[in-house]
C-alpha cells in the first residue's frame, strides 16, 4: 500500500490524548490518526448517503405532513 504524509495542526490538547493514547496502547502516533481518520471517513460517508436516501424520499413523495404529525403528538397526551 503506498502511503503519503498528511500534516495537521491540531490543538496541543488533543496531540497529547494521541500520544497517551499511542502509548496505552503500544502503538505509533500515525496508526491512532490513522485510525481516527478511517472512522470519522467512514462515518461521514454513511451521513452523506443516509442525506441522499432521505433527499430521494423526499423525491418520490414519501413525506408525513406535519399537520398529521402535530396531530398524532396531541393524541399521545
Amino acid at each position: 500500500m503506498q502511503t503519503r504524509t498528511v500534516t495537521a495542526h491540531i490543538p496541543i490538547e488533543l496531540a497529547e490524548q494521541v500520544d497517551a493514547a499511542a502509548e496505552r496502547l503500544e502503538r505509533p502516533r500515525g496508526w491512532i490518526v490513522k485510525q481516527a481518520l478511517q472512522n470519522w471517513i467512514s462515518l461521514e460517508e454513511r451521513r452523506h448517503q443516509m442525506t441522499l436516501e432521505g433527499l430521494n424520499a423526499i423525491d418520490e413523495g414519501q413525506v408525513v405532513d406535519h399537520a398529521e404529525i402535530t396531530a398524532w403528538i396531541d393524541s399521545l397526551e
